[in-house]
């Protein structure tokens, strides 16, 4: 994704069209040097945290965003006179999906939904197309074998021994049912098939390979009703009215955060090895809450020099956290709402908190699965494909690496075969999807090379040498992207909710403390919608509304997300 045609998604300033473009958020300067509340990140969760803030009359809060632009893994740009989505591309469901209400409240979608043809062509490597009976004949038992993949959640009854993974468990049963085929071609068709949609499925689950997602946590994920809706305008077009509430001089730009100072009381030994609560000298403490600022020993207790003086200069500072930017820049806060996606925590969760996360936290960080998934925009001058045609999938034959063998040679030679189709935008525009180290590895070449490979596997499959080259190709980056470091969260094998439930969980300064010090928001927070620009949402309201609920009962400003069919009947304007 970048102004060159191969694009870096963290490249793009704030404001394709769609975007917040008339604000003028600050680019580190005039900030103040201590907040209520500090968000890290101006993603979905991040907008998300500050938009309650705002609407319960909090005011005292910035966010800290590292690009130079709102949205984190929402962006879209103009492509020719396509807009193109470079991340989130759906709202993933509508009933009770607050990203769908707030795009019917905001007029981006129109609730007449007229369905465009879909027409698929799947076709071999030699050029064959396969009968659409059949492709539909396999991605029904493709379907049927996913539904009872995530039915283990839920139910008692466990797998076949050794099965442990959704990959293992369809290709046992798409093996079961292949043995009833005789003709050894019709099989092997079915089989190019059954593989042709595993691949389907790295890129919507967010993995390398399916063998990788844990098969008793699948229906760990809650599917919400009313299919993938696509926003006129693009999905970016959602983040204007979010910031269009926001005090543009709350949000600070190109702003990365280094460390994130928090006071932990913790227990640290002596020279002889006894345990003792090490605490600030109340002297120095101007806080008339003293007893619950008091907490700056490095939660290792180690007494090293090193960790004491990381730690040193927090006796200067009265408030629970204090962030320390990359540009030296030091901001106080009694709160902080850390959106940083998973991605990133797994490269800097130890280092990018003094003192450091918890243990448990830590674990189940590194439990967690964080794919990355990237698309492929091919862009040309006139239409080539039959009007009729929607999509073209790639039936691959299956080419396994050596197990001594270079895995960056193999890696060279057969990366384009992760991608599993081309389906049309527009008449001109063809978009293509691929994930794992094949998507890594895509971003270390040139877009031309992408370009040329591409145009090379159409006019294969399509047995159509005079299929012309792109002229523009766009392709995402979100693996080689420091903000990002890949796409979205997956629950690996051995994995499951209780580690989105551990990176969760709020850190408070001691155990008198009646609001946490640090909370955490995003979607690899939300234990049912993880993945989700929605579940994103829903994680930075609820940190945000922990902060703003009062010691005594009060009124809180609370949107309506029910998933109830008369409220959601009441929010659509009928003229």
């Amino acid at each position: 994704m970048a102004q060159q045609q191969q694009t870096s998604a963290g490249s793009f300033s704030a404001g394709s069209d769609g975007d917040p473009k008339g604000k003028s958020f600050q680019q580190m300067g005039t900030l103040k040097k201590k907040y209520k509340v500090v968000i890290i990140g101006a993603g979905m969760a991040g907008l998300s945290s500050a938009n309650h803030l705002v609407k319960n009359g909090c005011s005292d809060f910035a966010i800290l965003e590292a690009r130079n632009r709102v949205g984190g893994r929402i962006i879209g740009i103009d492509m020719g006179s396509q807009k193109i989505e470079l991340g989130a591309n759906w709202i993933h469901g509508v009933l009770g999906n607050p990203m769908f209400e707030l795009a019917m409240q905001h007029g981006l979608i129109s609730i007449i939904n007229i369905p465009k043809p879909h027409k698929i062509v799947a076709a071999t490597e030699d050029g064959k197309q396969v009968p659409f009976q059949v492709l539909q004949e396999i991605y029904e038992a493709y379907v049927c074998f996913l539904r009872r993949c995530e039915e283990y959640f839920l139910c008692q009854y466990l797998p076949p021994p050794d099965i442990h993974s959704v990959g293992e468990h369809i290709n046992l049963e798409s093996e079961i049912y292949l043995n009833n085929i005789d003709d050894q071609k019709e099989k092997h068709l079915r089989q190019l098939i059954f593989e042709c949609l595993l691949k389907r499925e790295t890129c919507i689950t967010g993995c390398h390979n399916m063998d990788e997602i844990d098969l008793l946590e699948l229906g760990s994920y809650t599917e919400l009703q009313g299919g993938n809706i696509v926003l006129p305008t693009g999905y970016s077009s959602i983040l204007k009215p979010l910031c269009d509430t926001l005090p543009p001089e709350n949000i600070i730009l190109s702003c990365p955060v280094k460390t994130i100072h928090w006071r932990r009381k913790s227990r640290a030994r002596d020279n002889n090895q006894t345990e003792t609560i090490l605490e600030e000298d109340e002297d120095d403490i101007d806080s008339d809450d003293s007893d619950k600022t008091v907490t700056e020993v490095p939660i290792g207790g180690t007494g090293d020099s090193k960790s004491d003086n990381k730690n040193s200069s927090l006796k200067h500072y009265t408030s629970n956290v204090q962030i320390e930017c990359e540009n030296g820049t030091i901001i106080e806060a009694d709160h902080v709402i850390c959106t940083v996606p998973l991605g990133v925590l797994k490269e800097q969760g130890e280092t990018l908190f003094t003192p450091s996360l918890p243990q448990y936290k830590l674990e189940s960080i590194e439990s967690l699965l964080y794919g990355t998934v990237d698309k492929i925009f091919l862009e040309y001058d006139r239409p080539f494909l039959n009007a009729k045609i929607s999509e073209i999938m790639f039936l691959w034959e299956t080419v396994e690496p050596d197990a001594d063998g270079d895995q960056e040679e193999f890696l060279k030679a057969n990366w384009f075969k992760k991608i599993y189709s081309f389906s049309k935008v527009s008449d001109t525009l063809l978009l293509g999807w691929i994930s794992g180290r094949e998507a890594e590895y895509m971003e270390s070449i040139s877009h031309e090379v992408v370009a040329e490979k591409c145009t090379e596997i159409l006019r294969k499959f399509l047995q159509d040498p005079f299929i012309p080259k792109p002229k523009r190709c766009v392709c995402t980056s979100w693996h080689a992207q420091p903000y990002s470091r890949g796409s979205y969260t997956a629950i690996a094998v051995g994995a499951s909710q209780d580690d989105i439930d551990n990176i969760a969980q709020p850190l408070y300064s001691s155990p008198h403390q009646s609001k946490p010090s640090v909370l955490f928001a995003g979607e690899h927070t939300h234990s049912n919608f993880y993945s989700t620009v929605h579940g994103a949402y829903l994680s930075g309201r609820t940190a945000a509304q922990i902060l703003l609920t009062p010691d005594s009962p009060q009124e809180i400003v609370m949107e309506s997300d029910s998933s109830d069919l008369s409220s959601w009947i009441q929010g659509i304007a009928l003229e």
